[in-house]
């Protein structure tokens, strides 16, 4: 039903949404310089949790599988994020990020064969638009490594996504985003040691508090939430929801943090939930299910 719809896309926008804290969280809570230690903070623990809870390891094809779409969309997504912003300003890498609806639309057309639609083009256009005037600053400047960085993190999540899509889900949603959490925080481990190394500082208890949110609500329910969809929504539709999170960062940094938000960076707010809408609120096609459905209901009026 199309009521069921709607609140697929309300439990699958919880993810962006609450990826959207992370700013917020990371600046109040977390220790200065350390990006990827909050990254390996929020992918192992959050899928060590799942795992206890779920007791189920991966079987055949799906220790590679695992592994591809973990470091897809956790393990090098997460890295390749951080060495954008530390390479650029915050706006300039969230416009890079916000090109990825059109980058999902295009490699679903070819590999998950989905229809690729102006409406859908028009829109990713019209999205990163948006998020451009939301976040980009006057004072921006440009790194070539920070672009690269930058591009290399919307592919791989892009990719992530289409693949997760196409080779679904093998078991329950708790252990398949386990998998991912795991193979995600593994690899990180290295990278994590090789550039940040271990501190010598405590943690805090407002530190670890922090972490404990992130990885909690902001990885482990957040990407129950994401995969759901996944399997179930197409995934143009899923790349279009992302680009909720710089939205719930620029209003969580102006009702909590004091920020200013100016009139420009409302029109983009209006701008990029204009392209989301666009895109999900065009008619879902009918099942052969509920076609039969439809059709028996017709027979007895």
């Amino acid at each position: 039903m199309l009521s069921n719809r709607y609140v697929l896309l309300a439990t699958t926008a919880l993810a962006p949404v609450l990826w959207g804290t992370t700013y917020l969280t990371t600046t109040m809570f977390l220790p200065a310089d350390r990006p990827l230690l909050a990254a390996f903070l929020r992918a192992l623990p959050a899928g060590l949790l799942l795992l206890m809870l779920c007791r189920r390891l991966p079987r055949g094809a799906w220790w590679w599988k695992s592994w591809v779409l973990g470091v897809l969309n956790i393990g090098a997504f997460f890295a390749l994020l951080f060495i954008a912003a530390y390479r650029l300003p915050g706006g300039v890498a969230a416009i890079v990020g916000g090109l990825q609806p059109l980058v999902v639309a295009l490699l679903a057309s070819r590999v998950l064969h989905e229809r690729l639609s102006g409406r859908v083009l028009g829109s990713g256009a019209a999205g990163a638009f948006g998020v451009s005037l939301i976040v980009l600053q006057s004072q921006a400047r440009l790194d070539a490594i920070g672009i690269l960085a930058a591009l290399a993190g919307t592919l791989c999540m892009a990719l992530g996504i289409v693949l997760s899509k196409k080779w679904g889900q093998p078991a329950s949603l708790l252990a398949t985003t386990s998998w991912q959490l795991i193979a995600g925080g593994l690899t990180l481990l290295p990278v994590l040691l090789l550039i940040e190394g271990i501190s010598a500082a405590p943690l805090t208890a407002t530190n670890i508090a922090g972490y404990v949110y992130l990885s909690v609500a902001g990885t482990a329910f957040a990407y129950v939430a994401w995969f759901h969809g996944i399997a179930r929504l197409p995934a143009s539709t899923i790349a279009f929801l992302g680009l909720l999170s710089p939205i719930v960062a620029i209003l969580l940094g102006w009702t909590i943090a004091g920020e200013h938000l100016s009139l420009i960076q409302i029109a983009g707010i209006v701008i990029v939930l204009g392209s989301i809408a666009a895109v999900i609120v065009a008619r879902a096609p009918i099942s052969p299910h509920e076609r039969i459905h439809l059709r028996g209901r017709a027979r007895y009026r």
